[in-house]
């Protein structure tokens, strides 16, 4: 998860934010139950602490959706935007 993240610093590509979130939880949930269990804590954490702070709660439920499609398994691809480097 840590990676998916440092990564989407680094790309500061527009509409990314759903593909990091889904393989971030993918790459996680890749590494066995502890994994996907880890993820889901992590996500759930950290979509909290932004709905409390004020973030939107349709955008936080729109992160969760990419986080449960990365950690069922299930190609983050779908979420990649146009133009996104390959490198990522």
């Amino acid at each position: 998860m840590w990676r998916a993240y440092s990564d989407m610093k680094e790309a500061n590509w527009k509409n990314s934010d759903k593909y990091f979130h889904a393989r971030g939880n993918y790459d996680a949930a890749q590494r066995g139950p502890g994994g996907a269990w880890a993820a889901k804590v992590i996500s759930d954490a950290r979509e909290g602490i932004q709905r409390f702070t004020g973030r939107g709660a349709e955008d936080s439920r729109a992160d969760q959706f990419a986080n449960e499609w990365g950690r069922s398994g299930r190609d983050p691809n779908h979420f990649r935007p146009a133009g996104l480097p390959s490198k990522y």
